[in-house]
């Protein structure tokens, strides 16, 4: 690869809002879905959980290929210290949705960026998350709207979901999407990617 290339950037990732929100930077990309096992260790706490999946995530797929840009990332939900993951079915989003309601959740997006020399950075970015107290007809009619069932803390709150919040505090708006683009914007700079000067 000539010096002046710009590496191939590849997105780890089988989510679709965090492709969709990479797809706002209008940078080439491609897609590769990683190889991990995403159950907690003993005692790891979400935040910690979420930093260890998003290097993993990073490390398995920057494996494959050679001087490439690769993007890692997960995200875990805490409730007061408790684990809250993807519910995949009405009833468990339903129950996450219960549990939450007039209280604080903290959602840890970590980030993980393998540049084309092999080396990683990793950072996390918290936002937290003030629920309303909601009705269950109501959390009923949020639910088959917005069909969150893939969404750690069962709310998208680029949706129907923002009407569950009393209010969010983040230093990046979309981290609690999914992929925080103003912590990766300026990873990839320090990867040798200006998104602003592309070329």
């Amino acid at each position: 690869m000539p010096d002046n290339a710009r590496p191939l950037i590849v997105l780890a990732s089988t989510s679709r809002y965090r492709r969709e929100l990479f797809e706002r930077l209008r940078l080439p990309f491609e897609v590769h879905a990683p190889q991990v096992d995403e159950l907690p260790l003993p005692h790891e706490s979400p935040r910690d959980l979420a930093l260890r999946l998003a290097r993993e995530k990073a490390s398995s797929v920057a494996a494959l290929f050679q001087r490439a840009v690769v993007i890692g990332s997960d995200q875990i939900a805490d409730l007061d210290g408790a684990m809250i993951g993807k519910p995949q079915t009405h009833e468990a989003a339903l129950a996450q949705l219960e549990s939450l309601q007039g209280r604080r959740a903290v959602f840890y997006t970590a980030l993980a960026v393998v540049d084309a020399d092999g080396h990683m950075q990793i950072d996390c970015v918290p936002t937290t998350v003030m629920f309303r107290s909601s009705t269950r007809q109501q959390l009923e009619h949020y639910l088959r709207a917005d069909q969150p069932y893939d969404c750690a803390g069962s709310a998208k709150i680029e949706s129907l979901g923002i009407a569950l919040a009393e209010g969010v505090e983040s230093t990046d708006p979309t981290a609690l999407i999914g992929l925080p683009l103003i912590r990766l914007t300026a990873m990839l700079a320090a990867a040798g990617i200006d998104v602003l000067n592309p070329a």
